[in-house]
């Protein structure tokens, strides 16, 4: 039998509830997968320890199958669950550095990153605006996308962390093509599905209605799907943004597209909190693999035993199997 894929897990917000939706997931997942989880010794003597992993530095050599990897030596008062704090910040950029190191380096197959606070990062490297924004940067690609994938809807989106006032600057018909063709390519290599079906979310309301409520449906999208199926990747649309989502969601597309983080978000958070659908965060277009849970820090429910691992779980599992089907082509 082939040996659990390793997979690279950084801890996130040590004020959070990253550490206990690991524990909780690994525990759920023994023996699927060998977890290297990148943080602070304080963090797995309170949530990891059960999970009797051997621990070791970041400048130790790993030991084969998984490990608990001290990347930073915090003090009580930077771990105090729900009570964010600057030293607490700067460690979370050093669990993802660590961790993505690892991945880079081909010590793990997959990324999996625990919820970061951005604001509390952004202190310690201004700028900080998400993980899809660093880990492309560091990458060096020219387009990420993010993903947020469900059992029963996925949705890429066009742009991440950009002010509402901004959008229609920023939109463009080779951006939006670039958008569907990564995420075509990603649904076909790394999801399995031989022809995707992917649909367009229109920008105003009725699809503008005939030009009524605006005309870049014609001028901005509709070039943007030519485009993409010229390029190999065809998208059906643009179609209403209010009936686009269910439709998929009854599996008439294996993905939408939507052009703005809240158009996309709404309808997979709304699944998950409605239905129990969790979704898993996927930055697509990376020469990694990365996964995340789809939720935030959880300052309000830190240290309270009550976080749902579901959504890390699915992390965990969309990570492992990615990075199968990319060694199954290598």
């Amino acid at each position: 039998m082939a040996a659990p894929p390793r997979i690279a897990i950084s801890l996130g917000d040590p004020s959070g509830i990253g550490a206990e939706v690991t524990a909780r997931a690994l525990a759920a997942l023994r023996g699927e997968l060998a977890p290297l989880v990148f943080g602070d010794p304080r963090l797995f003597d309170r949530e990891l320890s059960a999970l009797r992993l051997p621990l070791v530095a970041t400048e130790e050599r790993l030991p084969p199958g998984g490990a608990l990897v001290s990347v930073t030596r915090l003090p009580g008062r930077d771990v105090r669950p729900g009570r964010p704090t600057p030293a607490g910040g700067a460690a979370q950029l050093a669990f993802l550095r660590a961790a993505f190191e690892a991945v880079r380096g081909g010590a793990a197959a997959a990324l999996c990153t625990a919820p970061v606070s951005k604001a509390q990062v952004a202190l310690a490297e201004p700028g900080f605006v998400g993980h899809t924004e660093w880990l492309s940067a560091r990458c060096g690609v020219r387009r990420a996308v993010m993903m947020l994938a469900g059992s029963r809807l996925r949705v890429a989106l066009v742009t991440n962390h950009l002010a509402l006032a901004r959008l229609r600057r920023f939109l463009n018909p080779e951006r939006i093509a670039e958008t569907i063709v990564v995420a075509h390519r990603t649904l076909r290599l790394d999801m399995g599905i031989r022809r995707p079906r992917l649909a367009l979310a229109a920008l105003n309301p009725h699809a503008g209605e005939d030009e009524v409520f605006g005309d870049e449906e014609r001028t901005l999208l509709r070039p943007a799907l030519a485009r993409a199926r010229r390029l190999g990747a065809p998208a059906a649309g643009p179609f209403p943004a209010d009936s686009v989502f269910f439709r998929a969601a009854l599996g008439e597309f294996d993905a939408v597209v939507a052009l703005y983080h809240d158009q996309g978000l709404i309808p997979v958070k709304l699944l998950d909190a409605v239905d129990g659908d969790p979704a898993v965060n996927v930055t697509l277009g990376l020469p990694i693999v990365r996964t995340s849970p789809d939720h935030g820090v959880g300052y309000d429910i830190a240290g309270q035993g009550k976080a749902n691992p579901a959504s890390m779980i699915a992390a965990l599992r969309l990570a492992s199997g990615m990075a199968a089907a990319r060694a199954r082509r290598a």
